[in-house]
């Protein structure tokens, strides 16, 4: 009896292992994804919505990827990627200029939005319609000087002083608080703050940079990577461009489903406000450019000029070396 136990044993051993190997010949057996990360920018909004939109739909698994999406934390995601703890990062044109100015060799892969839709949002009642508005004012920021160098320069354009603004740190009082207290106006992407107010019956008087000067029109957010993973992993870069392109191109022709997709991948979002960000945000993806991610050199040079007029770059900075659209798909 024991061993007809022993040869049955032996038996079904033999058949798993013909088994698995003839699977593996004939390419059954799933391969090992290979493991990236990309660190956002900031909490999850619909900026993002691509990335969770490719993994959700499995676009990068179909390119062999098994990727995380983290949070900045206090590093934050140029560092993160310029230190090769993160193979992908979302940034901006602003913070990219200035990184690679002092030697940081970042590289902007694509530009998720096309055109910047940020501005300077103020309640109706603050009376604030044109930059010369801004005199008498208290102007809510995050401390950062391009802030007092884009106000300053805008003002400059109607003959208004930017000393006569008074300009505070809010850190990350969030936009409906901070006009409740003691600030007039802030710097805010309409596509999320903007589209808040709307939901709270917040009437706004918007100031789009766009408005003011092409100079201003600079990609914001962008995704990007670093030189050294280029070079070493040029296959991995391609894949993992090929994925997000197809997540964006979704969230474009999707926006319904793609909200879904995010308020699913973070429960913690306010649904509604995901939803009608979504429906705002998806036609400016791409918007004007021939395809999704699409860069032009004026813009990178129109930017960093108007940074060299305004003191915000130390060191040489190429706009031909900041980005590259050689990733993305044809």
């Amino acid at each position: 009896m024991k061993k007809w136990v022993i040869f049955i044993l032996t038996a079904v051993l033999l058949i798993g292992c013909n088994s698995e190997s003839n699977s593996s010949e004939n390419g059954e057996k799933p391969q090992e994804k290979k493991k990236v990360s990309i660190v956002l920018d900031w909490t999850p909004n619909t900026n993002h919505t691509g990335l969770y939109a490719a993994k959700e739909k499995g676009y990068f698994k179909d390119e062999g990827l098994d990727v995380e999406i983290m949070m900045p934390g206090e590093a934050g995601a140029d560092q993160l990627v310029a230190s090769g703890k993160a193979n992908f990062g979302i940034s901006a044109q602003e913070s990219l200029t200035q990184a690679r100015a002092q030697g940081v060799p970042l590289v902007s892969l694509a530009a998720i939005i096309q055109h910047n839709t940020s501005g300077f949002a103020s309640p109706v009642d603050k009376q604030i319609k044109t930059p010369k508005d801004f005199e008498g004012k208290t102007y809510g920021g995050w401390g950062s000087p391009t802030e007092q160098a884009v106000i300053d320069s805008v003002m400059k354009l109607e003959n208004a002083d930017v000393n006569k603004v008074d300009i505070l740190n809010t850190g990350d009082t969030d936009f409906f608080t901070a006009v409740e207290r003691d600030v007039d106006f802030m710097w805010i992407y309409y596509g999320w703050t903007g589209v808040e107010a709307e939901l709270r019956g917040v009437d706004l008087n918007m100031i789009y940079l766009t408005d003011i000067t092409e100079k201003l029109d600079y990609y914001t957010p962008v995704l990007t990577s670093s030189e050294q993973m280029l070079e070493k992993d040029p296959e991995t870069v391609k894949a993992f461009m090929n994925a997000v392109t197809k997540g964006y191109q979704f969230a474009i022709e999707n926006p319904q489903e793609a909200a879904d997709i995010l308020i699913k991948a973070e429960p913690d979002l306010d649904p509604e406000l995901v939803k009608k960000s979504q429906e705002w945000l998806s036609p400016k993806y791409q918007d004007d450019a021939e395809r999704w991610g699409e860069q032009k050199l004026e813009v990178w040079k129109n930017y960093a000029d108007w940074m060299n007029e305004n003191g915000l770059i130390e060191g040489e900075f190429d706009p031909e070396k900041a980005f590259t659209n050689e990733y993305l798909p044809e």
